[in-house]
């Protein structure tokens, strides 16, 4: 590729931001390339809070695709990132149950999965019984289990890899917050900045703003349906073995995995309480004892007895038009970039989505996978993807 004098300028420098940042170097683009980042600790991002997981069981075909590639990548971290990379990935499926009486939408969905190259096994109860015995399976219909390409990881060691491997490729990361933005002619010129005053000047920007992406979008007079939304974590200890013990989402929307010495489970607050909200980050208490322990004590008796560690919140990106990212060009703007909306698969689609915003940029097409669905315009079309496996 000729050099360029172009500049990208990435809003957002966790794990998106980043992604994006490194595949350009990766997909050849020359240029000047800026990240800003507001939270120069990182304490506060949805990559360090999140439950750092990756499935494979989508019902699209893009999304299973990514989560593909993110797998790969996670598997292969040193040949990526060099001898000394580690994220701890281990690969241990996700266990997702299904009521009695929609076994039939569960298999075909898995039958998709594994069509399109993911590796799953579909349980009826006994089955799921025999794999898992500690579990109560009298209420379930059905077990989908990922043998491959699934598992959890060190999120926070993922983008401290990727944030040393951009900058090793000449990213300058700035420790500032955008306050505005500036539009002529249907293209962003430049983004003002709230601490040193500054103005940028770019050829591209690109909105990794996580759950603030909205927001973002409304400083170029842009409506786009991304607000945050808190979901609260909680770290347990509990007479259960954690050897073979799977990623488990149950029918009910808890979930529960091995972490540290213990576990971490959590739940989506009822849908009238799961209000947009901002810098709050106290943790639900109540939905631990509430919510989280009964339904988790009756799917695996054991929970009948746990210690409750810690807990922590951070925000999802939601995006209240589909529940599925934004990714590619505004219609509107032609070099604002969309990377939002994952409503709690950012992490996990991170690699995938990093690419794919590069090779829009320095292609002008998805060379990798095909992203266009993830595009913007189907809401100016009205017509929301309907992803058959949200959680």
């Amino acid at each position: 590729m000729p050099e360029t004098s172009e500049t990208v300028v990435i809003v957002g420098g966790a794990v998106i931001g980043s992604f994006a940042a490194f595949f350009l170097r990766e997909q050849g683009f020359t240029g000047q390339i800026k990240v800003v980042e507001r939270d120069s600790t990182y304490q506060f991002c949805s990559t360090a809070l999140s439950a750092a997981s990756i499935r494979s069981q989508f019902h699209q075909p893009y999304n299973i695709a990514m989560s593909l590639f993110g797998a790969n990548l996670f598997r292969n971290i040193k040949q990526w990132f060099g001898q000394d990379a580690d994220i701890g990935f281990v690969e241990q499926g996700y266990l997702i149950l299904g009521d009695k009486g929609h076994e039939q939408r569960h298999r075909n969905a898995a039958r998709v999965q594994i069509e399109l190259g993911a590796e799953i096994d579909i349980l009826d109860p006994e089955q799921v019984n025999r794999r898992f015995p500690w579990m109560n399976v009298e209420d379930i219909g059905i077990g989908t289990y990922g043998t491959r390409n699934e598992g959890w990881f060190d999120a926070w060691a993922l983008m401290q890899l990727v944030r040393r491997a951009a900058r090793q490729r000449g990213v300058e990361y700035i420790h500032d917050e955008v306050v505005g933005l500036d539009v002529l002619g249907g293209r962003i010129t430049g983004l003002r900045l709230a601490n040193s005053g500054e103005r940028l000047s770019c050829d591209w920007c690109v909105n990794a703003a996580g759950a603030w992406g909205g927001m973002l979008a409304r400083m170029a007079g842009l409506q786009l349906p991304v607000e945050p939304r808190k979901r609260t974590a909680f770290h347990i200890k509990a007479p259960l073995e954690k050897a073979g013990f799977p990623m488990l989402f149950d029918s009910t929307g808890a979930w529960i995995r091995p972490e540290g010495e213990g576990f971490i489970c959590g739940i989506a607050p009822e849908e009238h309480l799961d209000q947009c909200e901002d810098g709050d980050f106290e943790p639900d208490h109540y939905l631990l004892e509430d919510r989280v322990w009964p339904l988790l004590a009756h799917r695996i008796p054991a929970l009948e007895q746990l210690r409750v560690k810690r807990a922590w919140a951070g925000y999802y990106e939601m995006n209240l038009f589909d529940h599925n990212a934004f990714i590619g060009a505004h219609p509107e703007i032609s070099n604002f970039v969309l990377a939002t909306g994952f409503s709690g698969h950012g992490v996990m689609h991170s690699p995938a989505t990093g690419r794919a915003v590069a090779e829009h940029i320095v292609h002008g097409e998805y060379r990798s996978i095909d992203v266009s669905e993830l595009s913007f315009d189907r809401v100016v079309r009205n017509q929301p993807i309907r992803e058959g496996v949200v959680y």
